[in-house]
């Protein structure tokens, strides 16, 4: 989803709660990984993996200016012919520690398995995020320094959710102005590709 499409998306979802939750939400993400400069670890549960917010989230770092905000995806199962970038398994999370910020995406229950390892990131030092539905958030609100939860038959599903997080963790706000100069900025040099004619081919 590119930024005029968030633009139109928080159009629509003006007046409900959901932009000021995930502003909130994204704002301690920003924080954490921009206090501790150690880059964001991304997992989801045994069957989701949350490839479509880190692809978001990297895309959110270089505009922003940001690189912390880009995640590392942790995958449950690990191929030998997997791209690097897809070749982190589980064994990260044990190596995770104070100063790193780990983000769990849980759309239904984490299994066991992964709620002991994320309990382990937590008491090694690492700040904990979640992002789920109400199923997926019941067992990770005890770990979690900061939960969003977000309902199963609510107004938003959990892929929008992800969307406006992401974009909202890459906002350059201007201390007193009120939604962000840069931001309307950078959704303004977005339009105008958008509407730009092609290059001329040679």
């Amino acid at each position: 989803m590119d930024a005029v499409r968030v633009a139109l998306l928080r159009e629509v979802l003006a007046g409900t709660e959901w932009l000021g939750v995930t502003r909130r939400f994204a704002g301690v993400l920003r924080a954490s990984v921009a206090r501790q400069d150690s880059g964001l670890l991304l997992v989801g549960t045994e069957r989701y993996e949350p490839w479509h917010l880190a692809a978001h989230l990297q895309d959110e770092a270089a505009w922003s200016g940001l690189p912390p905000l880009a995640p590392t995806l942790v995958r449950h199962e690990v191929r030998a012919d997997d791209p690097a970038h897809l070749s982190v398994g589980l064994g990260r999370l044990a190596a995770a520690g104070r100063g790193e910020t780990l983000l769990v995406v849980a759309p239904e229950e984490a299994g066991a398995g992964l709620l002991e390892r994320v309990d382990d990131v937590r008491r090694a030092g690492a700040t904990v995020l979640a992002l789920g539905g109400e199923d997926g958030c019941g067992a990770l609100s005890s770990l979690a320094h900061e939960l969003l939860t977000v309902p199963t038959d609510g107004e938003v599903g959990l892929d929008t959710v992800q969307h406006l997080v992401s974009a909202a963790a890459g906002e350059n706000t201007v201390p007193g102005v009120r939604g962000g100069r840069r931001w309307r900025d950078r959704l303004a040099r977005v339009a105008d590709r958008l509407v730009a004619p092609p290059p001329e081919r040679w």
